[in-house]
């Protein structure tokens, strides 16, 4: 299992659908999940990702955001407050929020959802603990087993940032880079007991 850098802020996309509906007692309400287990998402061609159910297992009760395209000026919902519910199930990372109705932003977004103009979303989280499968035809897959949720949000275009996936693509340059390294070390190594076994047979 590789050691993850807890430091780097990521954010990563669901292809999952948000719903919105009012409830019985007239409350608006965005629900659908954020994030989905066990789905392989493709960061770029042979660059693969997926999320372990067990990931979000130790972050929930964190003071938790849930934002309007990642702009934290632009808040829907806290956990804290009560207004942003998440739960984990079978199928991945679920939240709910409760619409503010005197916030023209929330109710404006809700009413996107509702249309199916918007419909989809991402999360904001640092990585704690990963695994990372090196494949023999040259791709690779992170499997995230542990991160710490800060944010959900629910976006227009859910996108992985130049940022946020510039990290993997060093990881995968460094991989490279020790894998040539050991290459040429077989080779010196091949070539240095060749000309060894050259000069034994030469002196006898």
């Amino acid at each position: 299992m590789n050691p993850a850098n807890p430091n780097k802020q990521l954010t990563r996309s669901c292809g999952a659908e948000l719903s919105a509906r009012d409830e019985e007692r007239g409350e608006k309400i965005i629900e659908g999940y954020f994030a989905v287990f066990n789905s392989q998402t493709e960061l770029w061609p042979g660059a693969y990702e997926e999320i372990d159910p067990t990931a979000f297992d130790g972050t929930l009760g964190n003071d938790i955001r849930a934002l309007i395209n990642h702009d934290t000026s632009l808040v829907l919902g806290r956990n804290k407050s009560g207004t942003l519910e998440l739960k984990i199930d079978g199928h991945g990372l679920f939240g709910r929020i409760r619409i503010n109705e005197q916030d023209s932003d929330a109710v404006n977004l809700y009413e996107r959802v509702k249309r199916g103009d918007v419909d989809q979303c991402s999360f904001g989280f640092n990585v704690l603990q990963e695994k990372t499968d090196w494949r023999a035809d040259g791709t690779v897959k992170w499997r995230l087993m542990e991160i710490d949720l800060h944010e959900v949000s629910i976006c227009t275009f859910p996108a992985y940032t130049d940022t946020s996936v510039q990290a993997r693509h060093i990881e995968v340059e460094q991989h490279r880079e020790r894998m040539l390294e050991q290459r040429k070390k077989k080779i010196k190594e091949r070539l240095n007991h060749g000309i060894k076994t050259i000069n034994d047979s030469e002196k006898n």
